[in-house]
């Protein structure tokens, strides 16, 4: 196997970068598209089969050096008992959101093996998946941080603005850390049973942390994914925190007792490393945008990216996730030019 990911997440010497993109299994791949045709999308994440061959997709079709495994960050609260549906044009939305202590009264915490075996299924099935691949790669798994669970567990299902949370943070925070609390107890079975079924890195995904300000995010949503953080610890897979829209909280998001910190497009690399310190391994953050454009334009970037991130550690990835209208080729073109230009650290 590849172990190229995993020594750059551990901050080790290595040949070059590895590269690999946020939604790299997806829509913009028509073999992916092709596999949905058949299934709605809960069926194919509680499908330990579909979920590897739609993961390895990516590696085989576009050559990146990691894979993350096919999931949703919504399926932790769907486990709890909100009822989680995926309406056609409308996206993903909860049957029974959580919006006052009473709401909270109403989820149970349920044994993660039993209501989430099927994710762990589909590691095992993945693992096995990769490992017949000519150069195998490593799998990343993943979940969702408390907060940006609480944010769609809320509302009900997706918004800009989330005011359920908001206004309950002000209104009952008492009530708000209770329901965070118990999210983030869910979560630490559901991310090390991931790595005892066979993830080799996590990264959590902090979608609507950049809601708060740095006092609030430490304050309210910090605690949580620092606890998750600390409970992967003794496992010894490198941990990534993914934060979108939060540059201003990249002091707080350095404190954190990860290895990797995943960085938006908003923020310049060589800006990030100066806040996070030359300790901290940086992923990123090619807009992801970059990819729509012309193939000239985007090697340039990419160019442009490496000699950015030149001074420590660093994982290439985009800043967020691809696009569903980028064209494979452009991916596999993005991957290419880190390879061709990627130089030893």
């Amino acid at each position: 196997m590849s172990d190229l990911f995993l020594r750059e997440a551990r901050g080790e010497a290595t040949e070059r970068r590895p590269v690999w993109m946020m939604r790299q299994a997806g829509r913009y791949l028509a073999e992916y598209r092709a596999v949905r045709a058949e299934v709605d999308f809960l069926t194919l994440c509680r499908t330990p089969d579909l979920v590897a061959e739609v993961t390895v997709q990516p590696v085989r079709l576009v050559g990146v050096d990691a894979a993350i495994l096919f999931a949703d960050i919504l399926l932790v609260p769907d486990a709890l008992g909100a009822g989680l549906q995926f309406v056609q044009g409308d996206g993903p939305s909860f049957r029974n959101p959580v919006r006052d202590r009473a709401g909270i009264g109403r989820l149970a915490k349920p044994d993660v093996g039993k209501a989430l075996g099927y994710v762990f299924d589909a590691i095992r099935t993945t693992r096995r998946a990769l490992a017949a691949l000519p150069d195998p790669v490593p799998l990343i798994g993943f979940a969702g941080t408390p907060w940006t669970l609480a944010a769609y567990l809320t509302q009900g299902g997706g918004s800009q603005t989330y005011p359920h949370l908001l206004a309950w943070s002000y209104r009952d925070p008492e009530g708000l850390e209770r329901l965070l609390s118990l999210i983030t107890d869910v979560t630490i079975d559901y991310v090390l049973g991931q790595v005892e079924a066979g993830a080799q890195a996590i990264q959590l995904f902090d979608t609507w942390g950049g809601l708060l300000s740095e006092e609030r995010w430490r304050g309210l949503a910090m605690p949580h994914v620092a606890r998750i953080l600390e409970a992967l610890a003794g496992t010894g897979v490198p941990r990534i925190v993914f934060a979108r829209g939060s540059a201003h909280l990249l002091p707080a998001l350095a404190d954190l007792p990860a290895e990797v910190l995943s960085i938006d497009w908003t923020l310049p690399l060589s800006e990030a490393r100066r806040i996070a310190g030359p300790g901290k391994v940086l992923q990123g953050n090619l807009d992801p945008a970059a990819l729509l454009g012309p193939v000239d334009e985007l090697e340039r970037l990419t160019a442009r990216l490496l000699e950015e991130a030149a001074g420590g550690p660093h994982i290439v990835n985009l800043g967020h996730g691809i696009f569903k209208q980028t064209a494979p080729d452009h991916a596999r073109a993005f991957v290419r030019a880190v390879k061709e230009l990627g130089q030893p650290r």
